[in-house]
């Protein structure tokens, strides 16, 4: 995990997060970042610090963006014992400040909390001069289950029970190795059955390989997500 690429993600999920109003263009001013224990223990000592670099860098972000502030940009790093080494997840929040002196700040609705993993992809070499001259398109897969997002770097991200599996599913019912899911060169994504126990279903319908779209319900053992794809 690189502060650098948090921060990029940080001032994505500022973009994701505006509301339009009349005049103008409100962001959240709320930040909370979930690290890995062991991501937590190595910012010890400047975590504090690190927490106001990327305070400053959102601010400047939105001055850039000609994005609405209620107050100045706050990021808190918290623990998430679910999440592995490299993964990290942020939570954005709009808060309105107090309109009287010791009166509470109203807070608004939580979003999802998008979980980024921090592994990056290394592409294959084309095998020949006319792959080299294709552009390959470089899409992510994202899964959507009740309150967290995880999002897929690929080119494979494998679905399962074990923690060696990009997309960890805490069900009983799914495979150590359930399923995988494959990026092609059009950017496009397809979900594979890697021998599973109990198989999987697209939009309800018992599939073993198939294309997927941004909408579809996929379900492996118990276990139903959303899946969606982002460039």
């Amino acid at each position: 995990m690189q502060p650098v690429e948090l921060a990029r993600k940080l001032a994505k999920e500022m973009d994701a997060h505006k509301t339009a109003g009349v005049a103008r263009v409100y962001v959240p001013n709320e930040y909370t970042v979930f690290l890995s224990s062991k991501d937590r223990a190595k910012l010890e000592g400047y975590e504090r610090s690190l927490e106001q670099e990327l305070s400053g860098y959102l601010l400047e972000h939105a001055r850039r963006r000609s994005y609405d502030l209620l107050t100045r940009p706050a990021v808190e790093f918290k623990t998430d014992q679910r999440l592995r080494l490299g993964e990290f997840g942020i939570q954005t929040r709009l808060v309105k400040p107090p309109v009287r002196e010791g009166e509470a700040p109203r807070q608004g609705e939580e979003g999802h909390t998008m979980v980024y993993s921090a592994v990056k992809e290394k592409p294959p070499a084309p095998a020949n001069p006319e792959q080299r001259a294709e552009a390959m398109v470089v899409t992510r897969a994202v899964v959507s289950l009740d309150d967290r997002r995880y999002v897929l770097e690929g080119p494979r991200a494998t679905i399962g029970r074990s923690k060696q599996a990009e997309c960890v599913l805490a069900d009983p019912n799914v495979s150590r190795r359930h399923a995988e899911l494959r990026r092609s060169q059009t950017g496009d994504w397809t979900i594979a059955d890697l021998g599973s126990t109990n198989g999987i279903k697209v939009n309800g319908r018992r599939v073993s390989s198939t294309r997927l779209s941004p909408g579809d319900q996929v379900t492996v053992g118990t276990t139903t997500f959303l899946f969606d794809i982002e460039q």
